[in-house]
This record gives C-alpha cells, structure tokens and sequence, in this order.
C-alpha cells in the first residue's frame, strides 16, 4: 500500500509531459519514486515502480512471514535482508534514544534560560493587548500572504511567457515576428523590474512599522525607572572607539592599524559626500559651487537607534538630524571644523573629525569620506595640495582590510577619472573594492547606453570590483530632502530606459538603499574575518613594549603625558602657595634692591650728577626739587610697579629653582613648569589702581626734606656711598676698556696696549693735569681747554680731534666727580649735629646726603606697598594667570606632548595607548561573539 508524498510536474518544448510522484510504502518509511509515463496509444498512464534492491527484498520477507509463497531462489536474499534490517533496527533504537535524551536535555536548558530572561511584564502596559493586538498581527498575515501570492503569479506569469520567448526562431520566419518577440521579452523584464519595485515598498512598509514599534519598545526600556542597568553600547559604537583610539596612535613601534572601515574615495564633485549622505538619510555636509569642501577625512559612524540624531566625537550636543535648524548648525560645524584643521597655508588636513550619525533604519558601519582626487590646482592651493591628497587617499586605501568605495561620476567620460588608476594600484585584484556610477540621470541623457552597461557590468575600467551599483543622489538642488532624493532615484530607475531596453543590469545593482546594505554586510564580513587577527597584534606589541619598560625602568610606573602634566600642575600650584608664605623681612629686601636697581641709574644721570655741577648748595636743592616732583608725578610709580613685578618673578622662579634641588625631583617636568612660569609671567600685570597709589604715597614722601635722627643720616650716608662706591666700580671697568690693562697684567697675562688704547692714555694724562689744577671743575671742558690739550698732543705726535677729547672726558671726569663726592660723604659722616643747627647754611656740605635720604625713604614707603600688594593681591591674580595657562596647556596636545619628551614618555604613552585599543578590542571581541 502506497501514500503520495508530492506532486510534481515539468513540461518540455514537446508538450510532453512526465509526472513523477513520490511515494511511501505503508511498511517501510523509504521514499520511493513512481514515474508514470503516458502511453503512445491515448490509453491510461503506465506505472513504473523504482525501489531500491534492498527495499524489494524487505517487502518479500514481510509476504513470506504472512505465509504467502516465496520462491526459493528469493530465500537466500531474504535473509540477508533480515540480518541488515536488524542492524538497522538496533541503529535506529539508538538514534531514537539518542534523540529522546537530547531533547529532554534541551527542555531543560530551555528551561533555565527562560528563567533567566528579565522581567517583561511591563511591556503589557505599553503594547496593545487583546483584540487590537490580534487584528494588527492578522493584517500583517494578509498582507504577508497578498504579497507572496501577487509574487508567485507574477512569477508563474513570467516564466511562462519567458519559455515561449526561448523557443528560439526558425530560420525561414520574417524579421517582424523576432522584433514581436523581442518586445515580449522586454515587456517581461519591465514587468519584472514593476514586481521588484512593488515588493521592495511592501518590505519598506512593513519594516517601517517593526521600526516604529522597535522605537517605542526603546524609548519604553530607556525611561523605566525599575530597570536600573547600563544600557550597553553597541557593537558599532564600540567598533568605532577603537578607531579613534588607533586614529591618535602614535606609530613608533610600527603598528599599523589594519582595522576595517569603508574609505569613500573618487574625483572632485564626482558625488561622494552626496553618497555618503544617502546612506546616512541625512544632508549633513556643507556644499559649495564647485569649491573643495572636504579639506580634511571625515570618519562617520553609523547606527541603529530611536532617534535620527548626530553628534561628534569630542562634544556631547547632539544635533536632531529631522530638525533643519539643527542640520544647518551642524554643516556649519562641520565647515569649521574642516577650516581650522588646516594650518599653516595646506589646503587639505590629515585631522580626522569624527562624528556618529544614529537613527531609525541605518545601517551599521565606519565610513571615512576622503577630500577629492584633483586633477588641477587652482592659485588659491597650496603647492602640494594635489601631492597630499594623493598620499593620503593611498594611505587609506592601503590598509589591506579597507573597503574602498569608488565613486564615478556617470555624466563625465570614463576617461576621464584619476580614482579608477589609484584604486587598481591598492587592489588590483578588486578583492575588497566596491564601484559605484553616480549621476545615472544625467549619464542617461549624455552618455552611451551601450558604455552604461558595460561600466557596470566591469568591462570597460580595468579596475576589477566586488560589485556594481548605480545611484542617484539628487536632481542638483540644495534644499531637497533625502527622502525627495530618494523617491526621485526610485522613480528614474522605475522609467529609466537606460535599464530596461536590453537590460542587463540587475535590480539589486541599484538604488542607494541595495547599496548601503552590500556594504554593511561586506563591512562585518571583513570585521569578523581580520578582528582576531588584529587583536592578536596589539597583544604582541603590548607585550614588547612591557618587557621594554621592565628593562628601562624597573622601578617607575607607566605614567603618560596626562598623569604627568597633573603632577607638575600639582607641584607648580604648590610652588604659588609657598610664595605667599615668604616673610616680610624677605619681601622688604628683594623690593628694596629691585626697586634701586630700577631708578639708580635715573637718580644719578638725572638729578644728581646735574644738580651736583649746577655751582651751588642753593641751585642743588632747587634742581633737586623740580626733577624728584616732575620724576614722582610722571616715570617713578610705573618703575616702581615694574620693579614690584619683577621682584615677584624673581621670588616665584628661585622658589622653583629650590625645588629642583630636593631629592625626589623629577626634571621630566622642568621643560614644562618653565613654559608655563614664562607664560604666566608674560600675561600677568600689575593692577592700574597701584600706579595711582603710589603716585601719592611717593609725592607725600618727597616733600620731607629734614632728616629725622642720626640712625636714618647713618643709613643715608651708608646708602650715598655704597651707590657712589657702585658707580665707581662701573666707571673703572668703563676706563679700563678704555685705556687697556694696567702695567702689571699687561706684565702677568702677556698683554700689549692697542694703538688706540695708546692714544686715550695720552689724552687722559692732558686731562689730569687739568682737574689737578681745577678740583672744582664744570663738567664740560672749554674751547681753549681742548685746544690746548690738542696742541700739547701734537707736540707728541698724536693727532686726535675735539670729538675724541670729549669723549675721554667724560669718564675721567666721572670718575673725578664720584671720588670727591664718596670724600663728601665722609665728612658729612659725623656733621649730623651741625647740619640740624645750621641747615641749609651748615659749612659742610651735605646735600647730597639729603639727597639720598629722600630716595631711601621713598623706596622704603614704594617696597613696603607694593610688599603689601603682592601678599595681598598680586599673587593671588598670579595663581589665578597659571591655572589658567594650565588649563589651556591641558588642552593642548601638541604643547604637551613638545614640552614633555623622553624616552620615558614615550614609551609610556606607547604602552598605555597599545594597553587601551588592546582592552577596547577584547571587549568588541566578546560581544561580537555573543551576538553571533
């Protein structure tokens, strides 16, 4: 007895038709074939029947136990039949055994990991229940059904009519009936080209609707209070963290980084930035008139999620991609970013600016969008613009687990492009390049249909690639929207005859959206194939670089630029409190020394010397009055800021100068604590209110001009000499630049006087003999004074001019005038009685006594405020400059990383970086595993 299986039929050029139907014997389950052959003569359908030997002889021992009559040469099969049948049987107990125990096991695993799934109760609250939710999941069936029903008609249809196209045409029937034909066949390739685009939108509808209720199931699970777990990244966010470490990598150790990402290359204006944002659903870039836009690699990932947001890598305002405020603001951002990338008159950028573009439908990849491959320099480039994005582009594509996405502008000749050469040189093999024509609408109305074809079916580019596709990515209009774009790519390829008329062109070869999914899917593909591999690398190269270390530097820790900037911002802000702590005493000293190191050489050039040779006691003190009031009101307050500044500079760098001396010094930081001093020091000024302040505390002091006790005349005189005794150390060494070394070193040290040298001494001992005959005389010689010193020269042979004399003078006469004034000084040592009962009429000349003791008294009022400022005031404002450079160098990677340099660091940061894209990677690893 026979049960039928299956029916199943085929029809030849004939018309003759072979049924075959499977069939199982009621006592056996073997599948046997019957094949019924239709007779010749119109009688019924013959039955043939194929069983396998062993089958017939199984069938024969089951009539011999029912007692029917075997023939006796059948007995001996029979029984060998028996015997293998019982083999059967027991293997059969035991796969049957073998499968009850599997499937208790699975029931029990099963089991536990339905126990171990979360709570989902709380989704009956947010997805509709009972009749709502039935009738929704029976149109889905009708519509699921209506679509595979319309889809097998047409099919059925087609194949029909496309058996009778390939009967193929005798030789004796007209041309008409071949070009009818032909029509047909066309005719069906359009019907098909109309059921691909019909089930391509029921798809789009129905994944609409699952991404719909997936947004809601997501922003349901986001805002529930009661589930308290980190929501996880993604395995593309997580992907694309690894290439922003490895896009920082510093490649010193000859890592390369051979991570997979699609590298969207092709000519200027040829439509890759346009491609780019088709996948993405989004207009993101800026355009321009033909200008270069893309001046630097733009890495964009993309991923799944509620929202169509984008945002880059180092902000966290996210920019609502459905909002066209927020796409303005971001082509705005991303224009800028793309400007200041570029430095030093370069018109292209190797700074990758990263971003993540996420929202409902995306495909999850890493696409890098490279600047154009030009041709052309224009004057506005820089002299290697063309050079750099060559090395560039081939940088990328070089990695050997890159997929190149080459892009071709369909409306220009074909010989025309320049990527096409570049893209064979990186892989000639075409093993990991994918080609797409852009501008299909245009290249149908320029272009060669027959070129078309033959481009995309990879016959006319010697370039090979893994596949072929066309887009369209607009109609030349800046304010289309992608999904304007999109319907109109969809519309041009639904009419367009280019595809249609001879079409060999497949309907998964086109559109954006088939696009981006061939390139998501190649772009896992080379991700699960290489990322072991690379991970692999990194283990190795961590590895070296730790037992480096060990070598090097066996009792350090592997501290980066990062870690260490923040220990020297820690020791430098140290360093600013200590200044505050500095004692009074020793702020009143360095003040006081600055301040006359300041304004010494003004008080002598400027008021003392002149007002010292006016003549007389009287005219001393007036000329002394008028230039210490026009000095105090107008240059005095700025010096003495100026002095107050510096003494705080000086303070601060000594305080840091001690602190390199302590034992556990680092000097990997010197380089970067005197940077930052320096710049503070630069930015830092003195508060506008203290000049004014100063002006009237300085004014006030300068009118006393009666010496209180003997104490201050003693320090005034001390003050007066020691300033004169300074100025004459500085006149000498003038004079002995002047006249040459004296007998006994030119004796000791083998030194001989120049002819000039020769000269001044001549001159100066004319100049002698004059202050020996005049000790009081006027600064300045008279006419007859030098002529008579010129003659007395030429007497002796020596020639010199009235110019010359006086600039002999001049220092001999200082030198002179010092002398008698330090002389001065100590005569007026013990006449402190007599000048405060005789004043202005003492005998004893001792006004510059007085002199001095005004300066020193306005010194000391000047060191003690500005002593007073700086605790108070100037030093904060000082700490506040440095943490504020800090902040600025903190931020600055190419500052700290030229300011703290080494071996040390280096290796440091090698090892941290290999450490974290090593750790990143593990971590993309195991989730890739578990997702599969």
């Amino acid at each position: 007895m026979l049960r039928i299986y299956q029916n199943t039929y085929r029809r030849t050029a004939r018309k003759a038709v072979v049924y075959s139907t499977k069939v199982i014997c009621c006592n056996h389950s073997t599948l046997c074939n019957i094949t019924r052959q239709p007779r010749r003569n119109g009688a019924g359908p013959q039955w043939e029947q194929h069983h396998s030997r062993s089958h017939e002889q199984f069938l024969l021992a089951g009539n011999q136990a029912r007692g029917w009559t075997i023939p006796p040469h059948s007995r001996g099969y029979g029984m060998f039949v028996v015997r293998i049948l019982r083999g059967a049987l027991k293997l059969r107990y035991l796969v049957l055994g073998g499968a009850i125990g599997g499937g208790v096991s699975l029931s029990k695993k099963y089991e536990d990991w339905k126990e171990g799934l979360p709570d989902m109760k709380w989704l009956e609250d947010a997805l509709p229940q009972g009749e709502r939710w039935s009738q929704f999941s029976q149109n889905l069936i009708e519509m699921g059904s209506v679509v595979k029903n319309a889809i097998d008609i047409a099919k059925e249809d087609i194949r029909s009519k496309t058996t009778v196209a390939a009967l193929g045409i005798p030789a004796d029937e007209s041309r008409k009936k071949y070009e009818k034909l032909q029509s047909q066949v066309e005719t069906l390739q359009t019907e098909i080209m109309n059921v691909q685009i019909k089930y391509q939108k029921e798809l789009e509808k129905m994944e609409k609707e699952n991404r719909e209720l997936r947004q809601q199931y997501l922003i349901l699970k986001t805002n529930k209070k009661t589930t308290a777990k980190r929501i996880k990244k993604s395995l593309i966010d997580m992907y694309s963290e690894v290439l922003d470490e490895l896009s920082g990598y510093d490649t010193g150790y000859t890592m390369a980084d051979h991570l997979p990402r699609v590298v969207v290359v092709g000519d200027q204006s040829s439509g890759k930035t346009s491609v780019l944002e088709s996948i993405a659903k989004a207009r993101i870039f800026p355009r321009g008139s033909g200008e270069m836009m893309t001046r630097a690699p733009v890495k964009v990932t993309l991923a799944e999620g509620p929202y169509h947001v984008a945002q880059f890598r180092d902000t966290d305002r996210e920019y609502d991609l459905t909002k066209e405020s927020d796409l303005a603001d971001l082509r705005r951002e991303v224009e800028f970013r793309m400007r200041a990338s570029v430095r030093g008159g370069k018109t292209v950028s190797n700074e990758v600016i990263a971003m993540t573009v996420k929202g409902p439908g995306l495909q999850r990849m890493v696409l890098v969008d490279l600047p154009g491959i030009i041709s052309t320099m224009t004057v506005d480039m820089a002299s290697d613009t063309k050079d750099s994005i060559h090395q560039m582009t081939k940088h990328y594509m070089s990695n050997p687990n890159a997929i190149i996405l080459c892009i071709q502008d369909g409306s220009v000749d074909a010989e025309r492009s320049n990527v096409t050469d570049l893209v064979m040189q990186c892989d000639p093999l075409g093993r990991r390049t994918i080609f797409v024509l852009t501008k299909v609408d245009l290249a149908e109305e320029l272009a060669d249909p027959d070129r078309i074809r033959k481009i995309l079916s990879g016959k006319l580019f010697p370039m090979k690639a893994l596949g072929y596709y066309a887009v369209v990515t607009g109609r030349g209009r800046k304010d289309d929207s992608i999904d304007a774009i999109r319907q109109y790519e969809e519309d041009f390829f639904k009419n367009s005859k280019l595809f249609h008329r001879r079409g060999v062109i497949m309907p998964h070869q086109v559109t954006s959206r088939n696009l981006s999914l061939a390139v998501s899917d190649r772009f896992w593909k080379m991700v699960r194939e290489t990322i072991e591999q690379q991970a692999d690398a990194f283990k190795a190269t961590r590895f070296n670089l730790e037992t480096e270390w060990k070598n090097n530097f066996p009792r350090l820790r592997e501290s980066g630029r990062d870690e260490l900037f923040d220990k020297a911002k820690g020791e430098i802000l140290d360093e600013v409190v200590t200044l505050s702590q500095i004692s009074a005493k020793k702020w009143d000293d360095a003040l006081t020394a600055k301040l006359w190191e300041k304004l010494s050489n003004y008080v002598f050039e400027n008021v003392y010397l002149p007002a010292a040779q006016s003549g007389s006691q009287n005219s001393f003190n007036t000329m002394v009055d008028i230039k210490l009031r026009q000095w105090a009101e107008q240059a005095l307050p700025a010096k003495s800021v100026e002095a107050g500044w510096e003494a705080l500079q000086q303070e601060f760098i000594s305080l840091m100068e001690r602190a390199k001396k302590a034992h556990d010094h680092d000097n990997v930081f010197d380089q970067l604590k005197a940077a930052v001093v320096d710049e503070a020091i630069r930015r830092h000024s003195w508060e506008d209110k203290a000049i004014d302040m100063l002006r009237v505390i300085q004014l006030n002091t300068l009118e006393d001009r009666f010496v209180h006790d003997k104490t201050e005349w003693d320090q005034a005189v001390k003050f007066l000499e020691n300033s004169v005794n300074t100025k004459l150390v500085q006149t000498d060494e003038t004079l002995s630049q002047m006249f040459g070394p004296g007998p006994w070193t030119r004796f000791a040290h083998w030194k001989s006087l120049t002819q000039d040298q020769q000269k001044r001494r001549s001159v100066k001992g004319e100049l002698d003999k004059i202050l020996k005959n005049d000790v009081k005389h006027l600064p300045s010689l008279s006419y007859d004074e030098l002529t008579t010193v010129r003659k007395n020269l030429q007497r002796d042979n020596v020639e010199v001019d009235t110019d010359y004399i006086r600039q002999t003078w001049f220092p001999v006469y200082r030198k002179h005038f010092l002398q008698q004034a330090l002389q001065r000084a100590k005569d007026c040592r013990k006449a402190y009685y007599l000048y405060t009962q005789q004043g202005a009429e003492c005998e004893v000349s001792c006004s510059d006594v007085v002199l001095f003791w005004r300066i020193q008294q306005v010194i000391k009022v000047t060191g003690n405020a500005l002593r007073q400022q700086v605790i108070n005031r100037e030093a904060r404002r000082l700490d506040k400059e440095i943490k504020a450079v800090l902040d600025e160098f903190s931020d600055d990677e190419e500052r700290k990383a030229h300011l703290l340099t080494g071996k040390r660091v280096q290796l440091a940061e090698e090892l941290i970086k290999v450490r974290q894209i090593q750790e990143k990677l593990e971590e993309f690893i195991n989730s890739l595993n578990q997702e599969k």
